[in-house]
């Protein structure tokens, strides 16, 4: 009894501790949507901070607790839904306190798709950045969606997806966003639709 009572303690103050914790870049968090379980996935925590999440896209998350993404989700799904929507955001991971150091490699393939000048896989035998990638598919197209580049990757046999922020990593005012590539990374460049400008 005294042990059940312990753990049962146990819990709630690690309840109380991810309440209040804070996403950050890096993190790995499960989203489920228990009236569409096909959105169902996992999804990182970019460099500066967002999540791509289908029907709403990007979504700013670091500096976020876990209550308040799951409201900002709902909010932003629930225009498709007649229903009210039920989300759910776990932490799956936390992430290293470390940046991600320059990985050593012998040679891997990475696949550069969409709104580039050459699409396909490239093999690379020493650690390669996006911008390096897309510099190897020769550069983006004219009607490249620059603010909706994802990185998809292999995370524990599921897909998860890394937005990239694309002029924030040219311009130098997040150089983390311009993450190293590991092997069968595919970086997603969409078109823009005719009507939204640049975006």
């Amino acid at each position: 009894m005294r042990l059940s009572l312990t753990f049962a303690f146990l819990l709630m103050i690690v309840a109380k501790v991810l309440a209040a914790y804070q996403l950050q870049p890096g993190d790995v968090l499960t989203i489920s949507v228990w009236q569409d379980p096909k959105l169902d996935r996992q999804v990182v925590v970019a460099p500066d901070g967002r999540i791509s999440f289908p029907l709403v896209g990007q979504i700013r998350a670091g500096g976020l607790t876990i209550d308040r993404l799951e409201s900002a989700l709902a909010r932003r799904l629930q225009d498709n839904y007649k229903e009210k929507l039920n989300v759910t955001v776990g932490l799956l991971r936390q992430a290293l306190e470390s940046p991600e150091p320059e990985p050593e490699i012998v040679g891997q393939d990475i696949f550069v798709t969409g709104e580039v000048k050459q699409s396909g896989r490239f093999n690379v035998t020493k650690p390669t950045t996006v911008l390096q990638a897309i510099a190897l598919a020769g550069g983006l197209d004219i009607y490249a969606a620059k603010g909706r580049i994802v990185i998809q990757r292999k995370l524990n046999g599921e897909d998860v997806l890394i937005p990239f922020n694309y002029r924030a990593a040219v311009n130098g005012r997040d150089p983390w966003s311009n993450i190293y590539l590991r092997d069968g990374d595919v970086v997603v460049v969409p078109e823009r639709g005719l009507l939204k400008g640049l975006f």
